[in-house]
């Protein structure tokens, strides 16, 4: 009967004992390797480019995005491509400014708003990416008009 006690106390101290190691393991901040009394970097404002840009296949193409636009949203009251992109923010940021085109509205009248019809900047302009064709592109274009 003396050796159940005995054993009951052995398994506690290793118990125990593990807890003690388990506490004296360095603690993962998500801060990473900064201290508390440094600070950290700063993501930069803008994003960079992921690539370079693709060249356009045809005439009147919509460019293509080269960064990520992962998490970006377009609702009715915002969008977040023109915190970059807009006629006001695009020097400032090195972006694209959107074409005067997306100023027009249907009846090509100047607004000083982007046109409703090219506000979901995502019906048209993607990211590119550099996919490699799964079937040969034999495409040729037509001769130019006076060129024979």
């Amino acid at each position: 009967m003396r050796f159940i006690p005995a054993l009951a106390l052995a398994a506690t101290l290793l118990i125990s004992g593990l807890g003690v190691v388990g506490a004296q393991e360095k603690v993962l901040s998500e801060r990473g390797d900064v201290s508390i009394d440094q600070l950290s970097k700063v993501d930069m404002f803008r994003p960079e480019r992921d690539q370079q840009t693709i060249p356009r296949n045809f005439q009147k193409q919509p460019p293509l995005i080269p960064h990520s636009i992962k998490g970006y949203v377009i609702t009715q009251n915002f969008n977040k491509c023109m915190d970059c992109h807009s006629k006001e923010r695009a020097e400032e940021t090195g972006a694209t400014r959107v074409a005067k085109s997306h100023y027009l509205d249907r009846d090509d009248k100047k607004s000083a708003n982007i046109s409703p019809r090219r506000y979901f900047c995502h019906q048209c302009h993607v990211p590119q990416f550099d996919a490699k064709p799964l079937v040969e592109n034999t495409y040729k274009p037509a001769a130019k008009r006076g060129a024979e």
